[in-house]
């Protein structure tokens, strides 16, 4: 029974996204400072960030690796989590906001909504995080905030609800104008608090219009915010708080603030607004798992069952790391846990409060807690624990396909082992890699979701493992698909070896399936083909989308429907019909004519006016379609779908192309047909 009085109601767990260098991070070391956690502010270009702890981090001056941390604010706890905000890393992403209850979106005064903003905010959507929007760098040369709620109005399309009105502008950003209570909250320079005080004069005339818009604009969306504005005209400080926590838990509405991190200017309402609007662990809906195919819910209460997810695996030289974050029940110190995958039962040795890479001891962890675990040998990232006698199984985060791979070798032979422990051990932590054996060469490839990506996997196995290694010419993850099928397929297995024979005919149609990915079913009739029988011929067919002909890459988009077959009284199985699924597949798509995909990826060039012509001659050069140009902040902006493969070394060419003046990002949009010469393999 929810009550006041219950703890949960003043738990919030939450994470911080935004694109690469809006300042995500130091937003967190903001928080931390500002709750007392820290006593000393960590400054990212100094290497001094708490989150940011890793070397890798510190040296390329960017999150790599989602870390979570905990603070106090009003007597809320805040379990808080700094998310990577470079595409290549959206999986770590991915995994954190599978456990989070809401989220701070953060934005650049200057650039608004940029293209990694764009995708973190379609990955909350999916998992349905309630959000509210922090548009920082106020101080900058050209920041303006009804610029950055317009891009966020126009670009991601939510009902973006602005409670403050800045005070100054760029440079002269001094604070801000509370629209909920009227008041000003101005901070001095050096001052860690902000001083409140009356509406300053000149801003009272433009701070009573905008109040009266959230008004219009949340009475338009709130049914008893709506019944006030009729009886009063008017909404009180209370009412708009309530309707404003409703419409952002519901996703009706974004609360926008702002300010400068860096400065610290606009921490503390930031922090109110997230104790007030972001939901706690009873305001989410009970979990939602499956036990033996039926669908189970669990509370967000102690005394329930225990269940929770593994999120984020650390396998450090001094033992395995495991981040959980706790839906039911109650985890103790010493509890034997069942993994409900595996089956297999676990210990936890030690219970962890985490702040990044520094712990402190709990004896006990509750529903609604994000904490770590030492002592859990098998668990990895997306297993569910559970009690042993209430078995549940939470679906897990998704896990991306990598798009680009690197062949690694050992320096030395004698190495050879070392190094398939370490990659096995990075695969472990970061289920993003992949790593095989090509069965045509015989090297070691490692997958995973871009160049940086793999160029971090590479320098960890360097400095953490202390292995010199060879890496090869960046690759591409090509796949195929069909551009016309078969019909009327027929293929016979029929095997005998002087046992039991093997048989099993069956007819297939070839077609493609635009939404991509793959579907089976079958239009047999007359018990031609028994039902488990066609279970395993879409199995066999499973098995030979593994490999198509044209290179021996996965295939994908196409439907296969089983048409008709045949069964022996003795000789047909399973086995048969499944080994008739992948073989009569496999020569279905020879017959058929296929198409090979290469990945594509959006580009944002950012680049000085007069380097415009010679970007888009060079992205022209790199098969690019141009989609978008703009000027922004005195910059051209310029948009292009790009093959992936095109893009290996694009950054120092830009760079040389723009005195040093150029960047860009790049995110993947899915897959398109490669031209004729592309390789095979």
């Amino acid at each position: 029974m929810r009550t006041s009085t219950n703890p949960l109601t003043t738990v919030r767990n939450l994470g911080i996204l935004a694109h690469v260098d809006a300042g995500k991070t130091t937003v967190t070391e903001r928080i931390l400072y500002t709750t007392g956690t820290t006593y000393k502010r960590g400054e990212v270009h100094d290497g001094t960030t708490v989150t940011d702890f890793d070397p890798q981090e510190r040296d390329r001056g960017i999150t790599i690796f989602a870390a979570a941390v905990s603070c106090s604010w009003d007597g809320h706890r805040i379990n808080l989590i700094d998310t990577p905000g470079h595409v290549d890393f959206a999986d770590e992403v991915e995994r954190s906001l599978r456990v989070l209850d809401g989220a701070v979106a953060v934005f650049d005064a200057v650039a608004g909504v940029e293209p990694q903003s764009e995708s973190v905010w379609r990955q909350a959507d999916r998992h349905g995080v309630p959000r509210i929007a922090f548009v920082n760098k106020m101080d900058r040369a050209g920041a303006d905030l009804d610029t950055a709620v317009a891009s966020i109005r126009e670009r991601l399309h939510p009902v973006p609800l602005v409670t403050q009105l800045p005070i100054g502008t760029e440079d002269g950003f001094t604070g801000v104008v509370d629209l909920l209570r009227m008041r000003a909250l101005v901070w001095a320079d050096g001052a860690d608090t902000p001083e409140e005080g009356p509406v300053p004069d000149a801003l009272s005339e433009e701070a009573a219009r905008r109040r009266r818009l959230l008004e219009e604009a949340v009475a338009e969306r709130h049914p008893a915010a709506l019944e006030e504005f009729c009886d009063r005209e008017t909404l009180t400080a209370a009412t708009l708080a309530g309707a404003l926590r409703d419409l952002t838990r519901t996703g009706d509405g974004v609360v926008v603030l702002c300010g400068s991190a860096y400065r610290n200017r606009g921490v503390e309402p930031l922090l109110d607004a997230v104790v007030a609007y972001l939901p706690s662990p009873l305001d989410v809906p009970p979990v939602r798992g499956t036990h033996d195919g039926a669908d189970e819910e669990r509370p967000a209460d102690p005394a329930a069952p225990m269940a929770a997810l593994a999120f984020k695996v650390n396998a450090t030289p001094t033992g395995r790391l495991t981040y959980l974050r706790v839906y039911s029940g109650t985890i103790e110190k010493g509890d034997t846990v069942r993994d409900a995958g595996t089956g297999r039962t676990e210990r936890v040795g030690r219970l962890l409060r985490v702040r990044a890479d520094r712990h402190d001891p709990l004896e006990r962890a509750v529903a609604g807690d994000i904490v770590a675990v030492i002592g859990l040998k098998g668990a990895r990232a997306g297993s569910t624990l559970c009690a042993p006698d209430a078995p549940l199984v939470l679906e897990p985060p998704g896990v991306a396909e990598p798009v680009v791979h690197v062949a690694v070798e050992a320096r030395r032979a004698t190495d050879t082992d070392r190094l398939a422990s370490a990659l096995a051990r990075l695969t472990e932590e970061d289920p993003s890699l992949a790593v095989r054996t090509d069965p045509e060469t015989g090297q070691t490839v490692l997958s995973g979701m871009g160049e940086l990506h793999l160029e971090v996997a590479v320098e960890r196995v360097r400095r953490e493992h202390g292995l010199e290694v060879t890496v090869g010419r960046p690759g591409v993850a090509y796949r195929e698909t069909i551009g016309a099928g078969v019909t009327g397929f027929v293929h016979r297995h029929v095997k005998q070896d002087g046992g039991a024979g093997q048989f099993a005919h069956v007819v297939l149609d070839v077609e493609p399936r635009e939404e991509g990915g793959f579907e089976f079913r079958s239009t047999v009739v007359g018990g031609r083909v028994p039902q488990e029988f066609v279970r395993a011929v879409e199995a066999g067919c499973r098995d030979a989308l593994a490999e198509g002909p044209l290179g021996g890459h996965p295939v994908t988009g196409l439907r296969v429907t089983l048409t008709d077959g045949q069964t022996h009284v003795k000789d047909s199985s399973d086995t048969a019909f499944r080994t008739a699924g992948r073989f009569g597949l496999r020569d279905a798509l020879s017959a058929s004519r296929m198409v090979l995909l290469e990945p594509v990826v959006e580009v944002t060039v950012t680049v000085p006016e007069d380097a415009v012509g010679g970007v888009l001659g060079d992205l022209a050069a790199r098969r690019g379609r141009v989609t978008g140009s703009e000027t922004r902040g005195g910059a051209a902006v310029v948009t292009a779908t790009v093959p992936l493969a095109e893009l290996f070394g694009y950054a120092t060419r830009l760079r040389s192309r723009t005195q040093g003046r150029g960047t860009f990002t790049a995110r993947p949009t899915g897959y398109a047909p490669a031209p004729a010469e592309a390789p095979a393999r």
